[in-house]
């Protein structure tokens, strides 16, 4: 009798690995994202809480953390700043000296190599917490955050990095940063988009790391329904015509379909963030010893391969790096 015997093809590890569709994690797969802050404190490095083994670094302890990580394989970093000063314009997101411009600055003329990509959004700067400038009675003024982001984008430019990743979620955002680099002359700096960015009960532990929860209100008016699937792919397809040349999702784990959906209808690179909150759980339930974190964490990241990531973000990648778990 013929029927299909798939045991064949499991019955030992070495055919096994050489039957497995979705090859093991490389390290030039992975993103490591940094906190860091604005401070005179060289040897400020504050553990996160809700994060367990993520800092909040000074220029200083950041340069001392990606040391480690580019020792161990590191090369891709995504920065996050935390300044000083905060107000309604997030002036402190876009001056020539704020905190991820010093940052992108150091890194690059210590590695040139390093890819550096910033977060470009204004939340962490913005006396309110939101990602947009604020109207007097609390709604987010789409437009006229736009030339905010992109002289926030253009200044990250300058900075030296290399690719630029808006995650503020307003219409038009793309375009109006594609215009702004170009115009500054910086053609060849790539936009990785934020494109389908729910609006998510994951980014908890983040909003503690990053110091940006919003003082009023949420965020639901700019990012995304998570019930919503076919929306994702107009966000996607939105960015794509103004020019985004790298698409984020964001949550992955409870999103692979959307994973999914973008790579089916796209040929650009595809990027899944595993955020803080997936991170959190995943390190808690290692910590309190009821799963095999490591096994886990894998297992998680290959999910978001198999769904079609080209690249991850993840707070795992130095601990991946460190353990030689990657290509």
């Amino acid at each position: 009798m013929d029927y299909y015997r798939g045991r064949r093809l499991r019955q030992n590890c070495v055919i096994r690995d050489f039957c497995r569709e979705t090859k093991p994690l490389g390290r030039e797969e992975l993103i490591m994202p940094y906190f860091v802050v604005e401070t005179d404190d060289r040897n400020y490095r504050k553990e996160i809480p809700s994060m367990p083994g993520q800092y909040q670094l000074s220029l200083a302890q950041l340069e001392k953390m990606v040391a480690k990580d580019i020792e161990n394989g590191l090369m891709t970093t995504l920065l996050f700043g935390l300044p000083t000063r905060k107000d309604e314009q997030a002036t402190s997101a876009w001056e020539e000296n704020g905190i991820v411009q010093q940052a992108v600055r150091m890194l690059k003329k210590l590695w040139p190599d390093l890819l550096v990509i910033t977060d470009v959004c204004l939340c962490e700067y913005m006396s309110h917490g939101h990602c947009g400038v604020l109207s007097a009675d609390g709604a987010i003024l789409n437009d006229q955050t736009l030339p905010l982001l992109a002289k926030t984008a253009v200044s990250h430019a300058q900075a030296g990095a290399d690719i630029v990743a808006p995650s503020d979620m307003m219409d038009g955002r793309v375009a109006a940063i594609r215009k702004a680099l170009d115009a500054a002359g910086y053609i060849n700096v790539p936009i990785m988009s934020y494109a389908a960015k729910y609006a998510s009960s994951f980014y908890g532990p983040f909003r503690d790391a990053a110091e940006s929860a919003p003082a009023c209100g949420d965020r639901k008016s700019y990012q995304m329904d998570y019930g919503n699937a076919r929306e994702a792919l107009l966000e996607v397809k939105a960015d794509l015509a103004e020019a985004a040349d790298m698409l984020i999702v964001k949550p992955a784990g409870a999103y692979g379909d959307i994973i999914k959906l973008a790579r089916e209808n796209t040929l650009v690179p595809i990027c899944a963030y595993q955020v803080s909150g997936e991170y959190s759980m995943i390190k808690a339930a290692g910590i309190n010893g009821w799963i095999n974190e490591q096994a886990t964490m894998l297992e998680s990241l290959v999910g978001m391969k198999r769904a079609g990531a080209d690249s991850i973000i993840t707070y795992f990648t130095s601990e991946i790096l460190a353990k030689k778990l990657a290509r």
